[in-house]
């Protein structure tokens, strides 16, 4: 089990990010790419990639990204990036010395390669063939479905800001994930190596996940910004790919419920005010009102208080229709095996 140490001052430094982190889902999809896990889920999108990246590529990364256990830590920076190239970026400017310590630290699990020794040589060719590999895996993988992902990562961060608004952050820690427990001022995170990460004042980044499966994960160096990576809660849809040639006569949620009311539902997947969504929808508030309240009654959002104003938020029906269901039984939660995923070695 993982404990997490907070002090006073931690608890008022955590935070949830409000999009998806680009190399932390390209590392988890690679675990799910090795795992059978999760069929219901992700077993189309396996299919897809593997007939879209070549063996010698996907071979590359596999070394450094094993299906359970370490990885390295560079793969996925502690700090927060705007986009996959800057974070890509990020990555390849790590410190040598960062990386061959920390390729080092992996050889101890699994056999050096001579790709794996090339690389912590540190040259400037290594580091330009790894980011290739892990473009065209990103590119094939990752981007197609970018927005189904984004779209699933907001929504998870409006609940969890709906419950530190509402209940505190004990409320938010306590109901993060089914695998988490918060005992305070312990976070402890079951199905993780037995070890003690003190925050010391730095807080904690919670960071959601479309890819992170049953179990959360993080970095292993202690010393790094403390990062917290746990699964969103998954449903068929959650990966719908983007059409490259889609337009908006073609758009099947706008045939459904109207351009207008469709994207009232989209403005609602980060949370906003009925100002808010008149701006958004560019309409005007009385009728960003009465579609607030079509949506409500249907079911695919939600309305509270806030202060002044009032919130609105879409549901997980309202996800499941946005992710490009028009027809069917509503999503269930899939089930799947508890696999450890903490990059931690024991």
């Amino acid at each position: 089990m993982l404990r997490i140490h907070f002090t006073p001052r931690d608890l008022t430094r955590v935070t949830v990010a409000t999009k998806p982190a680009p190399l932390w889902e390209v590392l988890l999809s690679l675990h799910m790419l090795q795992h059978s896990d999760g069929r219901l889920i992700f077993e189309d999108w396996r299919r897809q990639v593997r007939t879209k990246v070549a063996p010698d590529q996907m071979r590359l990364l596999l070394e450094l990204m094993p299906s359970r256990g370490y990885s390295p830590d560079f793969l996925t920076p502690a700090e927060s990036a705007p986009d996959f190239d800057t974070a890509l970026e990020q990555a390849l400017s790590t410190p040598r010395q960062q990386i061959r310590s920390q390729l080092d630290l992996l050889g101890q699990w699994r056999p050096a390669s001579p790709w794996t020794r090339e690389l912590a040589q540190g040259g400037r060719a290594s580091l330009q063939k790894l980011g290739r590999a892990i473009r065209t895996y990103h590119d094939a993988a990752i981007a197609p479905y970018w927005k189904s992902i984004g779209t699933h990562v907001s929504a998870d961060h409006a609940h969890r800001g709906e419950a530190l608004a509402r209940h505190g952050v004990d409320r938010l820690l306590s109901s993060l994930h089914p695998r988490v427990r918060w005992v305070a001022p312990v976070l402890q995170v079951l199905d993780m190596n037995d070890r003690d990460l003190y925050l010391d004042g730095r807080g904690i980044e919670l960071q959601p996940s479309a890819f992170c499966w049953q179990v959360p994960t993080k970095l292993r160096d202690p010393d790094l910004k403390p990062i917290l990576v746990y699964p969103i809660q998954h449903a068929p849809g959650i990966l719908r790919q983007a059409s490259m040639d889609a337009t908006p006569s073609s758009d099947p949620l706008g045939s459904l419920l109207g351009s207008t009311r469709a994207a009232a539902l989209e403005a609602t997947v980060s949370g906003c005010t009925t100002t808010e969504l008149a701006k958004r929808c560019r309409i005007s508030p009385a009728a960003a009102s009465h579609q607030a309240t079509v949506l409500r009654e249907a079911g695919l959002i939600t309305t509270r208080r806030a202060g002044a104003s009032v919130l609105h938020e879409i549901t997980q029906l309202g996800i499941w229709l946005l992710s490009g269901h028009g027809s069917g039984r509503p999503p269930v939660d899939a089930s799947g095996r508890s696999r450890p995923t903490d990059r931690a070695p024991a």
